[in-house]
């Protein structure tokens, strides 16, 4: 406090008594207008020296840095790592503000129409047995509300971020797709992320759904993988410090989906092993090939068959399955802008060789045998953009169940040799990179004597911070 006004105040206070008896009512006015005055003097020194300390507390503070994004896979270019990965700022200094702290926030919004000539509730795929709750088949007719997915991700800390996908389906029902963590600090170009995602086998499986380029998985994904395999586990990638692009995966999980079955066991249910390598040639084409092998237990598998009579009958599983995947991907665009136009050549080949046990109508005939089986899968599919926001595609497949031997069984259930086939071509107008709508026609012969003949109109709206997808 200034000490003129502190002896101002002191005088004030200290003045002797028979100076303030005084009974001129102009004497009385005469002080409290003094008294008034320095009042108002020490407010305003009061809040000129609050104002000073708000300033050299700004000035001594530094600005906060700049949020560093978390890596985003990108096309298989030039792979060129530093020698030693740079660190995020601390969480603690990433902002003094509640704000600094909200994740990234994002929403797909997806409506389907779907017209099928046959009926979706006995779709099935010939010669492939499958779980009860498996998502096959053109869905169900009419208008629908296809998934919506919400999705959360931030920067945790400087070595790790977090991401979250929750599907929201049009039955009202909630699960969640991905939540895992991921370091972004390792160094040496290791990556390791832990929680539940998308197994990184193949190309089509770690996409989610709003990514595709037709409405619906190939067949082979359908019938091997469950439409999409998805675990509870750990992935650690390595990336080669090359100019070609090279990177290895290992993973581990729980085994809870197809092909294989959560059993609750402590060990892990399902291995997988992945490579991938790719490169640019020119300016204008670039391309990336891999292959990945995939091992999944299950124990009473619970699987829809068909009896040899035609009827649809349950069966449990238990063995294990061995995946094997073959993908590549060709892409063009002019001096590699994709803006205009450009084109897209993909192919998956799957083969899985499935052994162990079988028990024949679970609950009635109870008729347990040896089983071995080994069915494989391929797609092609290519998709060309001839102008901005015009996109059109075809894609063809089939599906081989590979003369499934049933041991004691073989008479019980049906084993025809039909091949499974389909056939799908596909116009989608985007008026941003946010919106898309589709049509797509298809015709699926997956039972013997019996061709679905399908339309499909599809909308596909994204809202909010969605991150770059990967190649």
């Amino acid at each position: 406090m200034p000490k003129s006004l502190l002896a101002a105040l002191v005088l004030a206070l200290a003045a002797p008594c028979p100076a303030l008896a005084v009974d001129s009512p102009a004497d009385i006015a005469a002080l409290r207008r003094e008294m008034a005055a320095i009042r108002a003097d020490y407010e305003v020194r009061l809040r000129a020296l609050e104002q000073r300390l708000q300033a050299a507390e700004a000035r001594a503070t530094p600005a906060p840095p700049m949020p560093v994004q978390p890596p985003v896979a990108a096309a298989p270019a030039a792979a060129t790592l530093p020698s030693a990965p740079a660190l995020a700022a601390p969480a603690a200094a990433a902002g003094s503000g509640a704000s600094s702290f909200n994740p990234a926030v994002s929403l797909i919004l997806s409506g389907l129409y779907a017209r099928t000539s046959q009926d979706p509730a006995r779709y099935a795929i010939s010669g492939f047995q499958l779980p009860v709750d498996a998502e096959v088949g053109p869905g169900s007719r009419g208008f629908s509300l296809a998934e919506t997915e919400l999705g959360l991700s931030a920067q945790i800390d400087p070595w790790l971020r977090g991401a979250a996908a929750i599907a929201l389906h049009g039955d009202d029902s909630v699960s969640v797709e991905e939540a895992f963590i991921q370091t972004t600090a390792l160094g040496r170009g290791l990556t390791l992320k832990a929680g539940r995602f998308f197994s990184g086998v193949g190309y089509l499986n770690a996409q989610h759904a709003h990514t595709w380029d037709f409405v619906d998985n190939p067949l082979a994904y359908q019938a091997l993988l469950g439409t999409q395999y998805g675990d509870d586990g750990a992935r650690l990638s390595w990336l080669a410090p090359t100019d070609q692009f090279i990177e290895l995966g290992l993973e581990v999980g729980r085994g809870r989906g197809f092909p294989g079955s959560d059993t609750g066991r402590n060990g892990a249910g399902m291995t997988a092993v992945t490579a991938h390598t790719g490169g640019d040639v020119g300016d204008s084409h670039s391309w990336r090939a891999g292959v990945s092998w995939q091992h999944t237990r299950a124990d009473e598998q619970a699987l829809v068959g068909q009896a040899a009579g035609g009827s649809a009958v349950t069966n449990a599983f238990s063995g294990r399955t061995r995946l094997w995947i073959a993908d590549a991907v060709w892409k063009w665009a002019p001096n590699g802008n994709a803006s205009r136009t450009h084109f897209k050549l993909q192919g998956e080949y799957l083969r899985a060789t499935r052994s162990g046990s079988l028990v024949y109508d679970v609950g009635n005939t109870d008729s347990a045998g040896d089983y071995r089986a080994t069915p494989s899968g391929w797609y092609v599919q290519g998709v060309y953009q001839f102008m901005p926001r015009w996109r059109v595609g075809l894609r063809t497949e089939a599906l081989n169940a590979g003369a499934p031997d049933y041991g004691a069984n073989a008479g019980l259930l049906a084993s025809t040799g039909f091949r499974p086939r389909k056939d799908a071509a596909m116009v989608d107008f985007n008026p941003s990179e946010f919106s898309r709508v589709r049509l797509q026609l298809a015709r699926d012969r997956s039972q013997p004597g019996a061709s679905d003949n399908q339309l499909f109109l599809q909308y596909q709206m994204s809202l909010g911070a969605h991150g770059a997808h990967g190649y």
